[in-house]
């Protein structure tokens, strides 16, 4: 019975090595190929974007055809309405996961609402981007502003603070909150003082993650912001944004363009890559503290 059970034992054990190597092979083969293509476009954009990197890049307005120029109108633009979109989607999006950690997670109502932020997360930008483009811009006589386009990078930052702050606070162990409430602390003081300043870590990275994706967003911005050549500082106004300078220069015939459209995105890439880093660090932060 020994000598017919150990070869089967045997070639199990062979066929699960065989099938472990093969699952190995291939994970690593779609690693490096997903690295090889990912430094391709970082080298690509770093040998046509330096060149395009000097002072006037970020001291001169946004030149006609075939002229010098910068782009810091448009980077004067895109942080208007990044700094707008945050400080629009952060505080609903902190009360609403708040509510769904806190007081109806466990309820219907939170289960859809739940349900419509996973739905709101994965819904293209350019959706969002026509939705207050009707909403909006059309019920306004078609007036393209910096307010429509922070309202509607506003939308995409929502779905991501909420989902943040609500999995941040669902980690927050439950002694915390009993040891708060025995001592007859209200539940307001309890999720304000004790609640965020344990959670405070993962939110800031939700927020910064937020900022990082809405960046480089271009879709919502066509139909909101628009784009203006010109120094604005109205946010009732069109504005100019490097993602819309870049998609229009990019495709431009005007070589100056086109180098001002790779410096942008070097720029950009830099900033979405720094601002990554501090959410990174926090978090490590965090668990460093923790242990």
């Amino acid at each position: 019975m020994s000598a017919v059970t150990a070869p089967r034992s045997g070639g199990l054990y062979l066929r699960r090595r065989l099938t472990n190597v093969i699952a190995l092979v291939l994970s690593c083969a779609t690693a490096l190929f997903g690295l090889f293509f990912l430094g391709w476009i970082l080298w690509t954009l770093l040998a046509k974007g330096l060149g395009g990197i000097n002072w006037a890049l970020f001291t001169q307005m946004t030149p006609p055809p075939m002229q010098e120029g910068g782009l810091a109108n448009a980077f004067f633009g895109s942080a208007v309405m990044c700094l707008m979109a945050i400080g629009i989607g952060t505080p609903l999006g902190i009360a609403a996961g708040t509510w769904l950690a806190e007081y109806g997670g466990a309820r219907r109502a939170g289960t859809v609402v739940r349900f419509v932020n996973d739905i709101l997360l994965s819904a293209p930008s350019i959706v969002l981007g026509l939705f207050v483009y009707t909403l909006y811009v059309m019920q306004t006589g078609g007036n393209f502003s910096a307010f429509a386009g922070a309202l509607a990078l506003a939308f995409i930052v929502l779905p991501v603070v909420v989902r943040t702050t609500d999995e941040m606070l669902r980690l927050v162990p439950v002694q915390m909150r009993e040891a708060a409430l025995s001592l007859g602390i209200p539940q307001w003081k309890v999720t304000v003082q004790v609640l965020y300043r344990s959670a405070s870590a993962g939110i800031v990275t939700g927020v910064l993650l937020a900022l990082a994706r809405i960046s480089g967003e271009t879709a919502p911005l066509l139909f909101t912001a628009f784009g203006n050549q010109y120094w604005s500082t109205n946010v009732f106004q069109p504005m100019a944004s490097v993602p819309v300078v870049m998609n229009q220069f990019a495709a431009s015939p005007y070589e100056s363009w086109q180098v001002l459209a790779w410096a942008g995105a070097l720029v950009l890439t830099v900033f979405v890559l720094l601002v990554s880093l501090a959410a990174r660090a926090l978090l490590l932060r965090k668990r460093i503290s923790h242990d």
